[in-house]
């Protein structure tokens, strides 16, 4: 389904995460009829519906929602997207930003689908590098542009609450179709990219 807002939960499917959510809290040792926690297994499977709501979105329909016609052949970069995700690996999030430019090839998209087909991606169980991936083909095949690049950097809240509680290291992705794979081009973007622009 194309990008929507995210107010409806599935009554069935709501019912059946609450109860395994109760049943976690309950066996991690915390009182599940307590005043503060009584209605958290409820919350946190409303919570989850809408942190993988991705899975029920069809980011190549939100591009060709607002694919428009355009002599336009220059670089496109959309820079500094916000994106939220969870790591599949033990479901803690990770969260940072997303770089994206495209080079036009007959058409143009508008510019908020971009961020929007990040937030279906992220809205899934993830990891870093896939997610890259997901973004950087969904445009390449959809929109079929001279060339394409993606970079994210995130932080990732596996590494720094757990394991080996690192608190400012960042993870950078990257990828590049088309143009963006010869090097003249791709340092163009990586300079826009990290330029103060301001």
């Amino acid at each position: 389904m194309p990008y929507k807002n995210f107010e409806e939960y599935n009554i069935n499917v709501t019912e059946e995460v609450k109860e395994n959510f109760e049943s976690i809290i309950k066996n991690l040792g915390e009182d599940v009829n307590r005043e503060g926690i009584v209605k958290t297994p409820e919350r946190a499977a409303k919570a989850m519906q809408f942190l993988t709501q991705g899975y029920h979105q069809d980011p190549a329909e939100i591009l060709k929602s607002a694919m428009f016609k355009e002599s336009y052949d220059d670089m496109v970069i959309v820079k500094d997207i916000e994106l939220y995700s969870l790591c599949e690996h033990h479901m803690l999030p990770f969260f940072g930003k997303a770089h994206i430019a495209y080079i036009p090839n007959g058409y143009i998209v508008g510019l908020s689908k971009l961020p929007r087909i990040v937030d279906v991606f992220a809205r899934r169980l993830q990891v870093q590098e896939r997610l890259t991936h997901d973004i950087l083909e969904c445009i390449n095949t959809t929109l079929k542009p001279k060339g394409v690049a993606v970079v994210i950097e995130a932080s990732h809240m596996c590494m720094m609450m757990r394991g080996v509680q690192k608190q400012n290291s960042v993870t950078t992705t990257s990828g590049f179709r088309g143009q963006f794979e010869k090097i003249e081009t791709r340092s163009e973007f990586l300079k826009l990219i990290t330029a103060d622009l301001g």
